[in-house]
C-alpha cells in the first residue's frame, strides 16, 4: 500500500475532488461491513473517471490490488 500511496500523492491538485469519508468507523446494519470506506466527491462522473484513468493512479493501482480486495465504484448523486 505504501507504493500505491506514493503514486496517488503525486497526483497533486490536477483533479477536482473533495474527500468525504476516509477510514471512519463502520457499523453494518445489514450484511457484512467492509473493512474500510473511502468516498470522494467529484463535480461530474467524467471527472471521477479522469481521476481513475490518470496515469499516476493507474501506475499505483497494481500495488493496491496486490495489497487489498477493495471495490471501486462510481455512484451518481443528486
Amino acid at each position: 500500500m505504501d507504493e500505491y500511496h506514493r503514486h496517488t500523492r503525486q497526483m497533486g491538485g490536477d483533479h477536482q475532488l473533495t474527500p468525504l469519508v476516509a477510514h471512519g468507523a463502520v457499523q453494518a446494519l445489514e450484511g457484512a461491513a467492509p473493512e474500510a470506506v473511502i468516498m470522494l466527491q467529484f463535480p461530474t462522473v467524467e471527472d471521477a473517471k479522469a481521476w481513475y484513468d490518470d496515469p499516476l493512479y493507474q501506475a499505483g493501482l497494481p500495488h493496491r490490488l496486490k495489497a487489498s480486495t477493495w471495490r471501486t465504484i462510481i455512484v451518481e448523486g443528486l
